[in-house]
């Protein structure tokens, strides 16, 4: 969340926020009244406590009747301190739907469309033969079982079967060896998480559509961030250990409410998938979480550029980042039978909007205490990245050829049919 006293000084500046982002701009309004109120009331209450203490001094030595007027005139400073409360609620509500303020960099837009290229790279295939996409690929090879993932899974199940299954082995462990190597610390994140993790990653409340809640009031996180992200909740670090650097993997689960008639065919959009996420933690400085940026996403375009996949960077548009993004930067790699590129990573970075809701702080020399700043991006997901995988790779004859980066990992270094 941003800091109140930075919103009382930058009304303007937050309100335009919400539009760049798509949020009612009115909620700024709420809060600032509410704000004044709380703070009023807070005088108040600091006051009503004051006199609780006076009154339980009086009370020691008081007659019966001066007991009872004494009682009575505290009855009404309890109620001072219910409404603080109450209003003081309010407050924390509406402190969570403030949306951070995007970078001066961030073109405006209202949607993915208004993303803007900053790079590509690879060459697009021109395959000299009809291509298949990749359900067909993947039912002609017996890698992909869709039917029984139905059956089993519902809407948007899947089994992966043979070479898929041990393909997806291979990208996890060839992106995650690549991470280690470069100092991130390896993790099994967990995927069921409590409430205030969420929120205190910014997921919560207002992507409460998009996550699975379990009876217990437990929650399936949709990205190991999450987790990650809490390893470190309620913390003061010395600066001298950051920058913090994670590589957590963990499955992941996503409701896909709202998408229902998009990508229903296929491993696109799925329901439950499996991912490797970089989080860092790092020192309130622009300069270096500028750095940070780049490099977490340059470790992404890395694993595309070793799996041979031809990919784009683009650069978010305003309307195409979450609540507490400042900046943004997709990949998207290239899916040859829908002729576009499609996201396969998202690296952002927050400021201390996370920090902050989560109290992950750091010590400077001198003793003063600051917010760390954070920054995310998937490694690899799978199976998402199969599908360009299998499409770029496709032969002629049928088979998939597989990128030589992946070749110590597997024993065979294409994928044939079966009856070969």
């Amino acid at each position: 969340m941003l800091d109140i006293k930075f919103i009382r000084q930058n009304i303007d500046v937050v309100k335009d926020a919400c539009n760049k982002k798509q949020i009612n701009s009115d909620i700024i309004d709420q809060l600032v009244e509410v704000d004044r109120k709380r703070s009023e009331l807070m005088k108040s209450v600091e006051n009503t406590r004051r006199l609780k203490n006076e009154a339980n001094e009086r009370i020691k030595n008081a007659s019966s009747e001066e007991k009872k007027a004494i009682i009575e005139e505290m009855k009404k400073v309890s109620d001072d301190e219910k409404e603080f409360q109450e209003i003081d609620k309010e407050f924390e509500r509406l402190m969570l739907l403030v949306p951070n303020v995007p970078h001066s960099s961030v073109p405006n837009g209202s949607s993915d469309e208004d993303n803007v290229e900053v790079k590509n790279w690879g060459t697009i295939p021109n395959f000299d033969f009809p291509i298949k996409d990749h359900v067909e690929l993947a039912k002609d090879l017996d890698l992909v079982d869709f039917d029984r993932g139905n059956k089993v899974s519902g809407f948007r199940g899947y089994y992966l079967k043979n070479e898929a299954a041990l393909l997806s082995f291979a990208i996890w462990n060839f992106a995650l060896e690549k991470l280690i190597a470069k100092g991130f610390v390896p993790m099994i994140a967990p995927s069921l998480v409590r409430e205030s993790a969420l929120v205190g990653t910014g997921y919560l409340p207002q992507q409460e559509e998009d996550v699975y809640k379990t009876d217990d009031g437990m929650y399936l996180a949709g990205t190991s961030e999450v987790a990650l992200m809490n390893y470190h909740s309620g913390e003061t670090l010395s600066k001298e250990e950051l920058p913090k650097k994670y590589v957590g993997f963990s499955p992941c689960f996503r409701t896909e409410i709202g998408s229902y008639g998009k990508d229903v065919k296929g491993i696109l959009r799925v329901h439950e998938f499996y991912k490797l996420e970089q989080v860092i933690l790092c020192e309130s400085s622009q300069e270096e979480i500028e750095k940070l940026h780049e490099e977490i996403t340059r470790n992404s375009e890395e694993v595309l550029e070793a799996l041979e996949l031809p990919y784009r960077r683009v650069l978010n548009c305003s309307g195409d980042l979450g609540l507490g993004q400042v900046k943004k930067f997709d990949l998207e790699a290239w899916v040859p039978s829908q002729n576009r590129y499609r996201e396969t990573h998202s690296a952002s970075y927050f400021y201390d909007f996370q920090t902050r809701r989560l109290n992950i702080k750091y010590k400077e020399g001198g003793g003063e205490v600051k917010y760390t700043y954070s920054l995310n991006n998937t490694l690899i997901a799978t199976p998402r990245v199969l599908i360009s995988l299998f499409e770029n790779h496709q032969q002629k004859d049928g088979s998939i050829k597989i990128p030589e980066a992946l070749h110590k990992y597997l024993n065979f270094t294409e994928i044939k049919l079966k009856n070969e």
